[in-house]
């Protein structure tokens, strides 16, 4: 296992580990430290690393741009002391993403005929809807089914949602932020054009679990150009933690900066 998992996700997001309940999950995984990275969305902590029950947690976040070439990417953020405008700006988007999921809802209660009785509260997110479709017993959809035939970018009951720029979500990080990172860059459409990208960052997201057979020569390629740290972690949005992450020197190297 790792010493440290620096991509995990939360019930303030879409994860359904509470924060509350993170050092248990990474006691039973016998990871160290976690990164808390839920998206869009700050930790109820002011401090960039905090000890939780014998856990290092570090205040994280997960920030979707897009590029001006058109891809949208993630970007993480390590070490949060959150400013004034990154406070703003996940309020707007928290916004945006309650709005967004009240439409896919009642979209999809429309369209079903059914009750999903999801809160429409921050944090919300497209697992949340799929969890209450694949729940109901009154629909024919599992969890990957409501994403595959409803509310996929592709779905019937499918709606946008307003994302930063790239320039103003870097922007915004790197003011409140120690380390800025590109999340799993060999996940997109383009890898190619994701990667592009980190010369303006701190980091990339070396190790995923991606689930398929992956090259990572152009990762390592990258690092190198770009003389970047390297984060890692398993994008955890259940309690299985451990999947991916930084061994403890590596970890200690990036301490170093955040």
């Amino acid at each position: 296992m790792p010493y440290a998992d620096l991509h995990v996700h939360t019930t303030r997001s879409d994860g359904s580990l509470s924060l509350e309940a993170v050092p248990d999950a990474a006691r039973d995984a016998d990871v160290s430290v976690v990164g808390v990275t839920d998206h869009d969305r700050l930790q109820p902590f002011s401090e960039p690393i905090v000890e939780r029950d014998g856990v290092t947690l570090v205040h994280g976040i997960e920030l979707r741009v897009q590029a001006p070439s058109g891809i949208r990417v993630d970007l993480l953020g390590y070490g949060v002391e959150p400013t004034t405008a990154l406070e703003d700006a996940c309020a707007r988007i928290q916004r945006n993403r309650r709005e967004r999921g009240r439409a896919i809802v009642e979209c999809v209660e429309d369209r079903l005929g059914v009750d999903l009785d999801v809160d429409i509260e921050d944090g919300l997110g497209r697992p949340h809807i799929a969890r209450a479709i694949d729940a109901h017993p009154d629909t024919a959809y599992d969890y990957q089914g409501a994403f595959d035939d409803l509310i996929g970018n592709d779905g019937p009951c499918y709606a946008p949602r307003e994302i930063p720029t790239f320039e103003e979500g870097r922007r915004l990080l790197t003011d409140a932020c120690r380390v800025v990172s590109l999340a799993h860059p060999l996940r997109y459409d383009d890898p190619a054009a994701a990667l592009e990208l980190t010369a303006d960052l701190d980091a990339v997201e070396r190790d995923y679990p991606y689930g398929r057979d992956v090259d990572y020569r152009p990762v390592d390629r990258t690092i190198d150009r770009h003389d970047l740290l390297a984060t890692a972690g398993s994008d955890a949005h259940d309690d299985r933690l451990g999947l991916a992450g930084l061994s403890e020197p590596a970890f200690q190297r990036l301490l170093l900066s955040v």
